[in-house]
């Protein structure tokens, strides 16, 4: 079984992605942004844009969850951000039409929340005033393409639309879970444990490029 799950950067994907995994045994992470960033950074500057774009990101992404997928025994987690329905089509819709089960769904929010999620996603403040420029320039990317996405990411082919404004990582977890009828290990974390393990999953999938 795949879980992709899709949503505006900075919906919370990697965290909820990661919620499971540590409460799901024998399921894993694979992350479509790793060979993205690695394919943009074969690239000139000048010629680098969104990675989508490039059919090699797509088949590639295919040919590798079709290959976890079918030699893997666990369920296979995908967090990752499609807005547009050719690419969705292409590796989402691609996945079905090769028989896995595959469950997508799409993490929403107000752009207030979004926002405010942004700002305080790795290290936050701190973080910004550390790596200056080019931390101010993955965020001003992502709210640059917020209104757009979060328009195209309501539309009725993303579903399934979970709201998680007030909605806790293990609470969307637990919702995701349910609907594709999996059973994740009880959540017996305390708040503190939760963010300070929440802080170090941001830190790690910082993004610099």
């Amino acid at each position: 079984m795949l879980l992709w799950i899709n949503g505006p950067f900075g919906g919370g994907k990697t965290q909820t992605a990661h919620e499971i995994r540590r409460r799901l045994p024998g399921s894993v992470v694979c992350d479509p942004e790793h060979p993205g960033f690695g394919l943009n950074r074969m690239l000139p500057p000048g010629l680098r844009g969104d990675f989508q774009d490039l059919r090699s990101w797509r088949q590639g992404v295919v040919e590798v969850l079709d290959l976890t997928l079918t030699r893997h025994e666990g369920v296979v987690i995908a967090p990752m951000t499609v807005t547009d329905p050719g690419h969705f089509a292409e590796t989402v819709g691609r996945l079905r039409e090769l028989g896995h089960d595959v469950h997508h769904f799409t993490l929403l929010a107000e752009r207030e929340t979004v926002l405010r999620r942004l700002r305080e996603r790795g290290l936050g403040r701190l973080l910004g005033s550390v790596l200056g420029n080019a931390a101010l320039r993955r965020e001003s990317w992502a709210v640059r393409r917020l209104d757009d996405c979060l328009e195209r990411l309501r539309e009725p082919e993303f579903a399934e639309h979970l709201w998680t404004d007030r909605v806790t990582v293990p609470r969307t977890a637990d919702r995701i879970a349910v609907l594709a009828g999996l059973t994740l290990r009880p959540n017996h974390e305390g708040r503190l444990r939760t963010r300070l393990r929440q802080a170090g999953v941001g830190i790690r999938h910082i993004r610099l490029d």
